[in-house]
């Protein structure tokens, strides 16, 4: 790892003056011989201020406090004048100077670095010339001025380098190259090798430019860190004859803008419903930035499984870098964890493995994960667990591939903090999971498969948003009455939730009581008017719809009748004939239930005649948003005529294909009068 303080020894023989000050009030902590030269004994450990007292010196004061501010290096390339101290001659020095933030072992300060340009400024008297090898002294050391870092290099026109302010070695552990060949660039990261080379090869060989490029190089721990190099070219004549270079060490930097802009995307998270949406999101963000490829395995509970010391894992998401072969598909399909992997969820820590091209070690991830893996030539599998409230909840396996190296800890650390710092995320949407489970049960368990009725056959279908909450508000009913005749019911209970799934238990428990226990002069709207008030009296629910019917057989055909509560009508679906809603002007829906228990219901009558259909639905079923109302009951009209002559069952499943929003839950109800015998 590079030493980020600065060693100001290493221009003690540089041929430009060096000077280091230290805090707020610019102490000088050191000078080289080049900084005495030009400027007198100025004595080490006075505020600078107190050193220099020339006319004209506030600026330079003023340049001081700006670049340790803001930490921004500033450069005066206008000539300025200095009388040295005991000098009592009036041959004044005339330099330019730059001053640099920078970290040494005496903290916080700048490094300023000065040329002394007093022959080029008598000679510009004179005669408007330069010297041509001072002039390459002072276009050279600007270029170092504009970029300070740890490394100072040049590469001449001949491709030949060598290093003005050593430090590849301290980075690297390699000695200095005299030129980038194979050597050196097994220093670079595999993936940054080709880049990095075209480039280098278009600054050099198109129009004279700055080169400026990031990558990565192992250090002397065998980790990779990112530096940033930026060269100008020295022109002479149209051509570049060399090229002045530095090299900074931006890992940190890098490493903190990589995080903002991952923490940035776990946000985005928030917007996914479904764990396996969350996940993926979340291997997406490490993809390809700090591996090849990551999948997520969500892990059982221990009390789910048949054995006390096994844990389960389902692949449940999966992202790759773009050139490796495709993944297999998500087939939810599950493995038993080996001893690597129930290593790392026991320690709650992270564990790198390392093994031969494509030999990877049994029971670290599924036996189909396994083969692709040998497929991409992974050579590396980083194992991390996801911890939620002190619960490894998840467990993902970053792989390196091909020829990317293992990754350092420090790639490994920002990997656990990447997937640590969503937990937040994730834990909303396990949560949100578990509750969508809860009412998944709970719904399922109450909504029954309907009767078996002689002449007539029913089918009914529940199908939940693909949201992780949207379970909980619509159910289907169907049952006898004691008089022979069937009821059929179908509502929605406003919310998406375990609330709104309690509630419907209860709507749908109270309507059934209601319903069974009424006399034939019962009608459906006085079913409906008993339900809402006693609903209203103990405060069961805020908002609902329905439509509640009663059918009874009439010759060869049934008789129904029905009222709707605020729900969208029902679909008759004539067995010859164009299907159309049972809603006319004449028999509109009335108030849905729970607003006003006093409001006047009312009943509608239709007759079913042979081979007809009768579908009742939620609203996911119609309604999109965005899009007028009308549409969706168009879209249902539609595709119900479309299959009308299929078996009943095929009917319901053809019409839930047609659904144009998914986002919602469904309840589908469909009854079909059974022609008769002979």
């Amino acid at each position: 790892m590079v030493d980020p303080q600065l060693t100001p020894e290493v221009f003690d023989r540089a041929i430009v003056a060096i000077a280091l000050t230290a805090g707020r009030e610019h102490r000088l902590v050191y000078r080289n011989d080049a900084f005495r030269e030009l400027f007198g004994p100025r004595s080490i450990g006075v505020p600078v201020r107190e050193l220099f007292a020339e006319p004209g010196v506030e600026r330079f004061f003023e340049t001081l406090d700006l670049v340790l501010a803001d930490g921004t290096a500033r450069q005066v390339t206008t000539p300025r004048t200095v009388e040295r101290p005991g000098d009592d001659s009036d041959d004044h020095r005339h330099f330019v100077y730059s001053c640099s933030p920078i970290s040494s072992r005496f903290g916080p300060g700048i490094l300023i670095a000065a040329i002394d340009t007093t022959t080029e400024v008598h000679a510009a008297q004179q005669a408007e010339q330069l010297s041509s090898d001072r002039l390459r002294t002072l276009e050279r050391y600007e270029a170092l001025i504009s970029a300070v870092s740890q490394l100072v290099w040049i590469v001449r026109a001949d491709g030949s380098m060598a290093e003005l302010v050593p430090g590849w070695q301290r980075l690297t552990g390699q000695p200095w190259r005299e030129t980038m060949d194979e050597a050196w660039f097994e220093l670079i990261h595999p993936r940054d090798r080709a880049g990095l080379a075209e480039k280098w090869t278009k600054a050099a060989t198109g129009e004279p430019s700055m080169f400026e490029h990031d990558f990565r190089v192992r250090t002397a721990s065998g980790d990779y860190r990112h530096v940033a190099a930026r060269a100008v070219p020295i022109v002479r004549e149209g051509r570049p004859v060399e090229w002045v270079g530095a090299t900074s060490d931006i890992e940190d930097r890098w490493r903190n803008r990589l995080r903002e802009r991952l923490l940035a995307g776990a946000l985005a998270v928030t917007e996914t419903a479904r764990p396996d949406d969350a996940f993926a999101a979340v291997a997406d963000l490490v993809v390809p930035e700090l591996t090849d490829a990551c999948t997520v395995f969500l892990l059982s509970t221990r009390e789910h499984t048949t054995r006390p010391d096994e844990i389960l894992g389902t692949r449940i998401a999966s992202t790759a870098r773009p050139g490796l072969p495709p993944l297999p598909a998500l087939r939810q399909q599950s493995y038993r964890l080996g001893p690597a992997a129930l290593r790392v969820v026991a320690r709650q820590a992270p564990a790198l493995l390392t093994f031969p091209v494509g030999d990877i070690p049994p029971g670290v991830v599924p036996r189909e994960s396994a083969q692709w893996l040998t497929r991409a030539r992974a050579t590396s599998l980083t194992l991390l667990p996801i911890v939620i409230d002190g619960t490894t909840v998840a467990l993902a396996a970053a792989a390196g591939c091909e020829d990317t190296p293992p990754p350092g800890r420090t790639d490994i650390d920002l990997l656990q903090e990447v997937l640590q710092r969503a937990q937040a995320t994730l834990r909303q949407t396990l949560e949100l999971q578990r509750t969508r489970q809860v009412a998944l049960v709970l719904q399922r368990a109450l909504l029954t498969a309907p009767p078996i009725v002689p002449g007539a056959e029913l089918a009914a279908r529940y199908q939940p948003g693909n949201r992780a909450a949207e379970v909980g508000g619509d159910w289907y009913d169907a049952f006898l009455l004691p008089d022979g005749s069937l009821a059929l019911t179908i509502g929605d209970v406003a919310g998406h939730d375990l609330t709104a799934a309690t509630t419907m238990g209860q709507l749908r428990s109270m309507l059934r009581s209601v319903a069974y226990n009424r006399t034939h002069l019962h009608t459906p709207a006085d079913t409906l008017t008993a339900l809402d008030t006693a609903a209203d009296g103990l405060g069961v629910a805020a908002f609902a719809t329905a439509v509640h019917l009663n059918l009874v057989r009439d010759g060869h055909g049934w008789r129904a009748a029905w009222s709707n509560a605020g729900h969208p009508p029902p679909l008759l679906v004539p067995a010859s004939g164009e299907p159309r809603f049972l809603s006319t002007e004449e028999a509109d829906s009335d108030v849905p239930l729970c607003v006003a228990p006093a409001e006047q219901r009312h009943t509608h009558w239709t007759d079913i005649a042979p081979g007809d259909t009768l579908l009742l639905y939620t609203d996911g079923l119609v309604e999109v948003p965005g899009e007028n109302l009308a549409a969706g009951l168009e879209r249902l009209a539609r595709a119900a005529g479309e299959a009308g002559h299929r078996p009943l069952d095929e009917l319901c499943d053809h019409v839930l294909a047609q659904v144009a929003d998914t986002r919602d839950d469904i309840a589908l109800l469909a009854f079909r009068t059974l022609a008769a015998p002979g």
